[in-house]
């Protein structure tokens, strides 16, 4: 529920990953605290309160802790999948705001270390699979659970990480230390990347936003995907690595939302992306137009582009796309450095943000409930200081005031 299709942010480094996943953790702590701080029972962490302010706060760190692991490590590349991060992170603050010790805490996070971490292989072809779409929601379970032990007086392991032969880095990380690009302070919430646009895969986001740009220069020449006969994605490398599945079946919706060129071919043919077309059944899954330009669409690596994608002070993923037609034309290359949502079009992308609140909230409520939740996200003032149960609830009930 906190990160649906990647709908929420993500950030792209040595790692990827979803720093909002911490979420998951951080408010179902802070719910439960206030909720059981407020019962009259027996007091958590000294009946301490959480308000929204403090969520945020501790939003921060996570995204941090997860974030600077990721600059400079990658899991992904001895198989691991990146939720080792979000585990980690999430039980460094679920600490902090259960009252541990800084003891206890380093007891917490070495739990999280040599608790099993996820294969990455779920993510794959040929075992991509739904376990991806809950991986992280089982990582901050984890967290939660090994700090709840810890709190009732399990110890921890002062080498997890670097014993000789059954430590962290020699079992799982090819006998290597983790780097560190920077001290911890606020720069991944400042620089991560909030998915806007489409429901897909983050590095795609600028391949199906030039796809969409080309659309339009098909339809002023009288042409539409029908008449492409290849197309050409200058890319970077961490693109290809994930989602460059030209020649692969597309067995199920996790394939789907992760191959580059299903995104930009279902782009191609109906000038549109969502979740639907990603299932069985749906109408872009069962295009033969769709699979058949899929399997034109071939990845080329741009080594500035891979240089940028890791450039601290551009983080760009650039996608760039060529189109030949089956007359011979080839069009102008269409390129997008920065998706919508990146640091460098933050402010584009916040009315689209609360477009799309306002959108997935009106099903479910009336109108003035609508209005009293936007004004509320608008209103940092009220909103930082509101006890966060309160706030909570006002996601499962109307309040008559």
């Amino acid at each position: 529920m906190i990160r649906w299709l990647d709908f929420n942010d993500c950030w792209l480094a040595a790692e990827w990953g979803h720093p909002s996943d911490n979420l998951g953790a951080i408010l179902a702590v802070a719910d439960w605290m206030n909720r059981s701080n407020k019962s009259g029972g027996k007091k958590v962490a000294n009946g301490a309160t959480f308000t929204v302010k403090d969520v945020l706060e501790a939003m921060v760190k996570a995204h941090e802790i997860q974030g600077c692991l990721a600059l400079e490590n990658s899991f992904n590349k001895v198989g691991l999948d990146h939720v080792v991060n979000v585990k980690v992170a999430s039980a460094a603050v679920v600490s902090q705001m259960l009252g541990l010790t800084e003891g206890q805490t380093r007891d917490a996070i070495s739990q999280a270390w040599v608790d099993g971490q996820s294969m990455r292989t779920y993510r794959h072809s040929p075992n991509t699979m739904s376990r991806k779409s809950w991986a992280a929601g089982d990582a901050c379970e984890r967290a939660v659970n090994l700090c709840l032990k810890v709190m009732a007086g399990e110890g921890g392991m002062a080498t997890v990480l670097s014993a000789p032969t059954w430590g962290f880095y020699d079992v799982n990380f090819h006998g290597k230390k983790f780097e560190f690009q920077r001290p911890y302070g606020s720069y991944v919430m400042e620089n991560v990347l909030f998915k806007v646009s489409y429901p897909a895969e983050f590095h795609s986001q600028t391949a199906v936003e030039a796809a969409e740009k080309l659309n339009k220069k098909l339809a002023a020449m009288g042409k539409s995907a029908a008449d492409i006969e290849h197309v050409s994605n200058r890319t970077h490398e961490a693109c290809i690595r994930i989602i460059d599945k030209q020649l692969k079946p597309m067995d199920n919706f996790a394939d789907r939302d992760h191959c580059v060129q299903y995104m930009v071919a279902t782009m191609f043919v109906f000038n549109r992306l969502t979740a639907e077309d990603y299932s069985d059944g749906s109408e872009a899954a069962t295009s033969q137009l769709v699979e058949t330009l899929r399997k034109k669409i071939s990845c080329v690596e741009d080594p500035q582009f891979t240089r940028d994608y890791h450039d601290p002070e551009k983080r760009t993923i650039a996608n760039a796309l060529t189109v030949t037609l089956k007359d011979g034309t080839v069009l102008e290359e269409e390129v997008v450095e920065a998706p919508l949502g990146h640091r460098l079009r933050r402010e584009e992308a916040k009315p689209e943000i609360m477009k799309k609140f306002q959108k997935h909230l009106a099903p479910h409520f009336s109108e003035s409930h609508v209005r009293k939740l936007m004004d509320l996200g608008n209103n940092p003032a009220e909103l930082y200081k509101m006890p966060v149960d309160e706030y909570v609830d006002l996601y499962v009930k109307e309040k008559i005031l």
